[in-house]
């Protein structure tokens, strides 16, 4: 199983907030360092993420609105209905946090990964996760007005200028600077994503410091946490299943319902602390420990999945038959190619430019290119061969929602 690093960092500092809590000056220049922070991480959110891109994908508008339908109403849904669990099981400041994991975004880096390892349609990823990540900057914070409230220090007007200020106007900056940063950000990626991470053990420093001066862990026991995890496993079960079946039932083919499944069933740890940290204040260390729990969960148990996606044998069949389709292509194009041989020079260069046509139609379409050619036969067999190869050594990385 594996253990993100960054979750025993997040560990780590939790530790650290407990055995050295900020007081006094201290908690006032931790807090101040981490509203800056805050504005910087999501400054660079808006300077990295390419809205066009985003955009450009709402072509595969069905899977897209699938996503988005299990990120923000599928799982508050559950949210809502875990309330059930209070206090028999839960405590109300846990609760609080349960039912904000279910307002977050999806997260683009695990989503895109694992898609690709599952061979799933890569491309949709990128695109689900992006736009969940643009749209959620304006949805979670409103959902949370909708079903937070005012309770364990959630949403109040006070909040509502914080998220502006802190989030929403540093966002459209980055996006608006983009055009003049954005080479710089991509070239110290590696650099920016360190300080990515150290703005989010800040945040987190700061919010379980406030909460260990306050008092709040005092709420906490080893067996409420025990049955925050039974809950949060049956949350993600549901929706690992609901995004696998749900797909199924809408018609989306296997690659498709794998880039549903693993953007429609994750939470984003990066955008949630950020926001936990501005929407409960003092409150934000029990908020924030269901989304910690949950994001190691997550990575765990779907990077088991991935990997039997990945030898399924369906998968393999569908290689296989997208495979010979296009090698039947091929010798289609064989036929047509000798007969234009008895045409002389003409029908040399036609084969000529037939092979060209073939190369760059397989580059620019990938697999729906060969099967369009699969069926209709390509001009020569050059490009048949060439589209068939290119499936042969590895699947097309820019398949698109069929």
């Amino acid at each position: 199983m594996p253990v993100d690093p960054y979750i025993v960092l997040l560990v780590g500092t939790v530790g650290l907030a407990a055995l050295f809590p900020a007081h006094g000056t201290g908690a006032t220049v931790a807090s101040g360092a981490s509203t800056a922070a805050i504005a910087f991480l999501f400054f660079l959110y808006g300077a990295r993420l390419s809205t066009r891109e985003a955009l450009d994908g709402l072509r595969h508008w069905r899977l897209h609105a699938t996503v988005l339908a299990c990120t923000f109403v599928v799982f508050p849904v559950l949210g809502l209905a875990a309330r059930a669990t209070v206090p028999v099981l839960l405590t109300q400041p846990l609760y609080q946090g349960l039912l904000f994991l279910t307002l977050v975004p999806s997260t683009i880096q695990s989503s895109i990964a694992f898609t690709s390892i599952a061979r799933g349609n890569v491309p949709a990823a990128i695109c689900a996760g992006s736009f969940s990540s643009l749209v959620g900057i304006v949805v979670t914070p409103l959902l949370a007005a909708g079903l937070l409230g005012n309770s364990g220090g959630g949403f109040s007007a006070d909040s509502l200028v914080k998220i502006v200020l802190q989030l929403l106007v540093p966002f459209l900056a980055g996006q608006v600077l983009r055009r003049w940063i954005g080479a710089f950000i991509t070239r110290h990626k590696k650099v920016l994503g360190l300080v990515d991470r150290g703005s989010i053990l800040l945040v987190v420093y700061t919010a379980f410091s406030e909460g260990m001066v306050q008092g709040i862990w005092h709420q906490v026991s080893p067996a409420r946490l025990g049955a925050l995890l039974v809950v949060e496993a049956a949350v993600l079960a549901v929706m690992l299943a609901g995004t696998w079946y749900g797909g199924r039932a809408l018609g989306f083919g296997r690659e498709d319902r794998i880039a549903i499944q693993f953007a429609g069933s994750k939470k984003s740890l990066a955008s949630g602390l950020p926001m936990a940290s501005v929407l409960f204040g003092a409150h934000a260390s029990l908020a924030v420990l269901p989304l910690m729990l949950f994001h190691q969960m997550q990575l765990m148990v779907c990077a088991v999945i991935a990997k039997r996606r990945a030898h399924d044998p369906a998968a393999d069949a569908d290689a296989a038959d997208r495979s010979a389709g296009a090698e039947g292509g091929g010798a289609t194009g064989s036929d047509r190619g000798a007969g234009a041989e008895g045409d002389g020079a003409t029908g040399s260069d036609r084969g000529a430019g037939a092979e060209g046509d073939g190369a760059t139609g397989t580059e620019a379409s990938g697999a729906t290119g060969a099967e369009e050619r699969g069926t209709a036969g390509p001009r020569a067999g050059g490009g048949a061969e060439g589209s068939a190869a290119h499936l042969v050594q590895g699947r097309p990385q820019n398949r698109v929602l069929r």
